[in-house]
C-alpha cells in the first residue's frame, strides 16, 4: 500500500451484492460511469439504507486483482429480464475484502454515485468530506449545481489523474464537441475553476460552463445508471 495508491468508493444498495463481493470476490460499476476506464487499485464499498447498522458508511475494501467488461446478464444470469441486462459493466475482481474500521460515515448525508480518492485520505478518513481534495470538492459543488439546472455531467477525479495533470475535471458532452472546465487548466480551450470556498465562485464557473455549452450546440442528454 502506498500513499498515491487510488481507491474507488462505489455503493452497494443490496445485500446480494455485498454477499457477491465477500463471497465471490467481485464488484460491477456501469460502463457509462466510467468512459475512460477504471483505475484503481483498491475499491472501498459505502452500504445504503438496506444494512440497517451499516447503514451510511465504508465498511469494507479489498485490492483489485483484476478488471473485465461484460454484459450484465451475464455477471447476474439470474436477472436476465432486468432493464439493463445487455449493457455493459466493468466487473472488478477482488482480493479478500477487509474492514474498515472505524468506518468512514456520512454524517452530512451527502449525495455520490462514485468516489476517486487517494490511500492516504481514505486510510484517516472519518466522515466521506475526508476523502475529497480541496480540487475534488470545489468540483463536486459546481457538479450538483449543474444538476439542479438540468445539465448532467461527466466528474473526473483529481486522483484519477495523478499521471496527468493533477487536475478535478467536468466534462458535458454537447452537440458540437466537449466542454471540459478543469481546477488546473492545461490550455486555452478548457474552462479554468478556481477552487474557491465561496459561492461566488461556484456561481461564476456554472455561468461560464453554461455559456460554452450554449457555444457547442447544447448538452447531448445521456442516461448513465448509478447502480443497477
Amino acid at each position: 500500500m502506498y500513499p498515491e495508491d487510488r481507491v474507488l468508493v462505489g455503493v452497494i444498495r443490496r445485500k446480494r451484492d455485498l454477499e457477491k463481493a465477500l463471497r465471490e470476490h467481485w464488484y460491477r460499476v456501469p460502463q457509462g460511469r466510467a468512459p475512460q476506464g477504471i483505475h484503481a487499485e483498491y475499491a472501498a464499498f459505502f452500504l445504503s439504507h438496506a444494512f440497517h447498522e451499516l447503514n451510511g458508511g465504508i465498511h469494507f475494501y479489498a485490492r483489485r486483482t483484476g478488471i473485465e467488461l461484460a454484459r450484465r446478464r451475464d455477471l447476474l444470469p439470474e436477472e436476465v429480464d432486468h432493464a439493463r441486462a445487455d449493457e455493459l459493466y466493468y466487473k472488478l475482481q477482488l482480493g479478500e475484502l477487509s474492514r474498515k474500521d472505524p468506518p468512514v460515515l456520512n454524517p452530512t448525508k451527502r449525495s455520490f454515485a462514485f468516489i476517486y480518492t487517494t490511500w492516504d485520505r481514505f486510510e484517516q478518513a472519518r466522515v466521506l468530506a475526508d476523502l475529497y481534495s480541496n480540487a475534488d470538492d470545489f468540483v463536486d459543488r459546481v457538479f450538483h449545481a449543474l444538476e439542479q439546472v438540468g445539465v448532467q455531467s461527466q466528474r473526473v477525479w483529481e486522483a484519477e489523474r495523478l499521471s496527468d495533470d493533477g487536475g478535478a475535471q467536468l466534462r458535458v458532452l454537447c452537440e458540437k464537441g466537449t466542454v471540459i472546465a478543469s481546477t488546473a487548466p492545461q490550455t486555452d480551450f478548457v474552462i479554468p475553476l478556481p477552487v474557491s470556498d465561496a459561492p461566488a465562485a461556484v456561481n461564476l464557473s456554472v455561468e461560464a460552463i453554461l455559456e460554452a455549452i450554449r457555444r457547442h450546440g447544447g448538452p447531448l442528454m445521456i442516461n448513465v445508471p448509478v447502480e443497477g
